[in-house]
């Protein structure tokens, strides 16, 4: 039996290692995780009542449509409930995404070093994928732009840039989307979003009365802490929802991600709590970065990306030995491991690792 011939080349996604398997390895009974830029302060407490709650109901059907929880999240961002899809994580629209619109043929443009499941998703689409070198860790939006043709279908920007941490600005992006023709579809995807502040980063919601073609992904699986749940979001046009609506797999999310998500969404104190934190480890890695000598992109989400001033993976493998679990292996940041901000307690043993590990290389050189 033949698979397509597009896919067979395709690498299947690696999740940050996970802290059993790292301590069964090992043989050690403390591992911390900062791979996979998870909330290190869990989920609301509304969304664990939410979810007990739920349990008896687990052999009833969801809700394919996810009626409730969409009507809650449209009344909180402003929009009109045709405009919302969910999906088992963000990632699932973004597949959705491109089955509806991408045939063989077709030019998808995005960024070189950014999520790696829109080249996943349109590699098996078999459209050919246009790759824009970032500049400085960031979106080069106007090469990206140059990149646009009659064949262009679908430009990928993940703000804040996964695996960077790098933003582009309002003015920078509206700058952009003014000139994108209305024929190619430009997804925005602010998974990180609830962690930022600054006043320059766009809302990208807030843009879509303006922009038709435009649409943007969201996920409870960072800062709402439901990763494990799988429900996220794109919210956009009408029309582009009803298209990715119709190639939706039929009771996607599940009654207990949907409870528990709209439950999440009533609480602001928990996501105020969450961001007032990460904004703190932040500030404090960055710090010791710099008393590290240690060079690093300007960080907005829950993550930060530092160049340790050798091979990645060398680094990823003493870090492990030392109960650390980061993230290393790209493509064009060779010498670039990316760590979760965690808690302050988290924060600091990874500093001490970190310092100690580039001791230890400095000395074996």
């Amino acid at each position: 039996m033949q698979p397509k011939q597009n896919i067979v080349h395709l690498p299947v996604y690696q999740p940050g290692k996970p802290v059993e398997d790292v301590k069964r390895e090992l043989g050690l009974s403390e591992v911390i995780k900062l791979a996979s830029n998870e909330n290190p302060y869990g989920s609301s407490k509304q969304a664990k009542a939410a979810i007990v709650a739920e349990i008896d109901n687990n052999n009833i059907y969801p809700d394919g449509a996810s009626v409730e929880l969409t009507a809650a999240l449209a009344a909180k961002l402003g929009v009109n409930t045709d405009q919302i899809i969910f999906g088992t994580g963000s990632s699932e629209i973004i597949l959705m995404l491109a089955r509806a619109f991408l045939v063989p043929g077709d030019e998808t443009i995005m960024a070189d070093e950014t999520f790696p499941q829109y080249k996943h998703n349109a590699e098996i689409e078999n459209a050919r994928i246009i790759e824009v070198p970032l500049k400085e860790g960031k979106h080069d939006l106007p090469a990206m732009l140059a990149a646009i043709n009659d064949k262009t279908k679908i430009v990928w920007i993940c703000n804040p840039n996964n695996p960077t941490g790098t933003i582009v600005t309002l003015d920078e992006l509206t700058a952009f989307l003014d000139q994108v023709p209305a024929h190619v579809l430009v997804v925005l995807d602010e998974a990180y979003g609830e962690y930022i502040s600054d006043p320059s980063f766009p809302d990208g919601v807030k843009l879509l009365e303006r922009y038709a073609n435009l649409v943007v992904l969201r996920t409870f699986s960072k800062i709402y802490g439901l990763a494990a749940l799988r429900i996220g979001y794109g919210v956009g046009n009408a029309s582009v929802i009803r298209y990715a609506n119709q190639v939706r797999e039929p009771f996607n999310t599940s009654r207990i991600a949907q409870a528990a998500a709209k439950a999440s969404l009533a609480d602001d104190e928990f996501i105020s709590y969450c961001r007032e934190q990460n904004a703190n480890g932040l500030s404090y890695l960055a710090e010791q970065f710099d008393r590290l000598g240690l060079s690093y992109f300007p960080a907005y989400g829950n993550f930060i990306m530092v160049d340790v001033k050798r091979s990645s993976p060398e680094v990823f493998d003493s870090l492990l030995r030392k109960g650390i679990i980061s993230r290393s292996r790209w493509t064009h940041y060779p010498n670039h491991i990316r760590i979760t901000v965690g808690t302050q307690e988290q924060n600091e043993k990874f500093i001490s690792a970190l310092e100690q590990v580039l001791q230890e290389e400095t000395v074996q050189r």
